[in-house]
């Protein structure tokens, strides 16, 4: 069986934020690092940093809450590794009416599709946040 990294990544967070936990670790990656650093700069988690746990590397996401309710109301894969999804620049829409984000690999980077469309880029739909 594949295992998807960052479909753990989406899961790990879910899962913390369903129990209330402030923080949760992941092991570290660049792809997940980046999609982390989106949430952080789209106001979903406090902030998301490297930490150096033995035996290797983690991203340690502090999570959200307003009124005791979690930032992230849904996470969703879109590009799976069994099925990539690509979009072009004019097929990308803003999830949940602009509520949300979607995450977008492009050929300059991670980026949401908001910023991708402003680029006229197109790319791999990684995921969706609201």
């Amino acid at each position: 069986m594949m295992t998807d990294p960052i479909a753990d990544m989406l899961t790990r967070i879910r899962n913390a934020q369903a129990v209330k936990h402030k923080t949760v670790d992941i092991p570290y990656s660049k792809i997940k690092y980046a999609i982390a650093k989106i949430l952080e700069e789209e106001g979903f988690i406090e902030k998301a940093e490297t930490k150096f746990k033995k035996p290797r590397k983690v991203i340690r996401i502090t999570l959200k809450y307003q009124n005791g309710e979690p930032a992230i109301s849904g996470l969703k894969r879109i590009s799976k590794p069994g099925r990539r999804v690509y979009l072009s620049a004019k097929e990308l829409k803003v999830p949940k009416s602009g509520y949300g984000i979607g995450i977008v690999s492009t050929s300059q980077g991670l980026m949401t599709t908001l910023e991708a469309k402003k680029r006229r880029l197109g790319g791999e739909l990684i995921c969706e946040v609201w």
